[in-house]
């Protein structure tokens, strides 16, 4: 069964940093394009970023050069820097492959940047 976990998710201060991280189990990561997502209480599930097997990145506008989607396929893992953190930042982020998401989403991660 295909499932993720989160982590590494916290309380910063705006303009401060985080790395989150994303563990698949149940699916070979190295040949999966993968994505960051974020949801708030009162927000639909939005896809903030993707990369794809080979290392190409893209962003939704609103993150694109504060946020940096890497991996490291020897470790099955992707990571999400966040940097220049702001309050409206405030969300669960969460992993999932792409272009279709496993229907089993990991708990997520929260980020909440403080004013």
């Amino acid at each position: 069964q295909v499932g993720f976990v989160e982590s590494g998710g916290g309380l910063v201060q705006a303009g401060g940093s985080l790395r989150l991280s994303c563990r698949g189990s149940g699916i070979i990561m190295s040949i999966q394009r993968m994505g960051w997502f974020r949801q708030t209480p009162s927000t639909q599930r939005e896809k903030i970023a993707n990369i794809t097997t080979d290392g190409q990145t893209s962003y939704v506008g609103s993150v694109k050069g504060r946020f940096t989607i890497s991996r490291d396929n020897a470790k099955a893992e992707v990571y999400l820097q966040i940097s220049n953190l702001k309050p409206e930042n405030t969300a669960v982020y969460c992993c999932n492959a792409e272009p279709r998401p496993s229907t089993n989403w990991g708990q997520g991660t929260q980020v909440t940047g403080s004013s």
